[in-house]
């Protein structure tokens, strides 16, 4: 790898991998981190990038991970997740895990491991994928907004922490994109998944992606703090237009 390297990790399918694709088009080599691997070298091999597994759940697989990457300029936080729609009285709290581990602590080991190498490139860029759930909250929602709401604070904070340093931090929030998203929070029930998105247009993967290439590509003095992005026929998280 000889040109500026760019980490994404959940980058086997919907954001991550259309993101992968961007910023290799933009000129990055990148590096792909995601649990399933089969996806993942197949998306690797259509941008001569380099396939790693990856769990952000699990911090031995973090560290694999990250010690595999010998430097970093851009880290994309994409990987996390919804388990469910329970209301707080009905929570399971092993879903109400999952989300914590895969969103927040996966987003704070990750950081970590390559905040170092990100700083000494003189010129890193963090960014992490949120979602409008950072600053909404709804009903039957509060697992995965809680969990966004503390990963977005972990990293607004890091902007303040880093002051000076030559590494900037860009949070993007979606609101509805059509990913599996919706079919991995409902187990796979792609019915369920599919009423998501009725009678409404909704952002796609690559919308997102190509926002964040736009981010990190921007001359080093400009940070773009917060990108909020929604469907036009979309307001809140609890309300859009459908047709």
């Amino acid at each position: 790898m000889n040109n500026a390297i760019a980490v994404v990790t959940g980058a086997s399918a919907g954001i991550g991998a259309a993101t992968a694709r961007h910023l290799a088009a933009a000129g990055f080599d990148v590096v792909l981190g995601a649990r399933r691997l089969d996806l993942l070298e197949k998306v690797a091999a259509e941008i001569s990038g380099q396939a790693i597994e990856l769990d952000v759940t699990d911090p031995a697989s973090i560290e694999s991970f990250c010690s595999r990457v010998p430097a970093c300029h851009v880290l994309v936080n994409n990987a996390g997740g919804a388990r469910g729609l329970d209301r707080v009285l009905d929570a399971d709290e092993d879903r109400w895990q999952w989300m914590w581990d895969a969103n927040v602590m996966g987003t704070l080991r990750m950081t970590k491991a390559l905040l170092p190498k990100l700083i000494a490139s003189g010129d890193g860029h963090v960014v992490t994928v949120t979602s409008i759930a950072a600053t909404e909250i709804y009903d039957g929602g509060s697992g995965y907004t809680a969990a966004k709401h503390a990963q977005s604070a972990l990293h607004r904070t890091l902007r303040g922490e880093h002051l000076g340093q030559p590494v900037r931090f860009t949070e993007v929030l979606p609101g509805m994109v059509e990913t599996d998203f919706s079919a991995n929070r409902f187990d796979g029930d792609q019915e369920r998944a599919e009423k998501v998105y009725e009678g409404i247009e909704p952002l796609t993967a690559d919308d997102v992606a190509e926002v964040i290439a736009f981010a990190v590509t921007r001359s080093p003095h400009v940070n773009l703090d917060q990108i909020v992005m929604k469907p036009r026929a979309q307001a809140s998280a609890t309300r859009a237009h459908r047709v």
